[in-house]
């Protein structure tokens, strides 16, 4: 089965769609570093190209993408929800870069 969302490192905590995902959908994705296979159920739907949580992230903790932290929860987040500005801050806005 293709995979509808990848992520590149084992410690990540979110992946990246690589296809428009629906809410309700049970979802594969790949892990390019060990090619390990997920499975879970998508809690809503997410953007091509978005972030999807792959593990549960609680509030205040690290978002980790590539293997790096990219960003902090600004609220609880479960796996198979969308990850984006809404609930979580980047690295890139809390050290004032842009």
């Amino acid at each position: 089965m293709r995979p509808q969302f990848l992520f590149h490192d084992k410690k990540d905590n979110v992946g990246v769609a690589v296809v428009e995902i629906k809410a309700g959908e049970k979802i594969t994705g790949s892990c390019l570093e060990d090619g390990k296979q997920i499975t879970l159920d998508a809690k809503e739907a997410i953007p091509l190209g978005h972030k999807v949580a792959i593990a549960a992230v609680k509030q205040g903790d690290s978002v980790i993408k590539y293997g790096v932290v990219i960003g902090r929860a600004e609220k609880q987040i479960t796996a198979g929800q969308h990850v984006h500005v809404h609930n979580i801050k980047s690295n890139r806005w809390q050290h004032g870069k842009v």
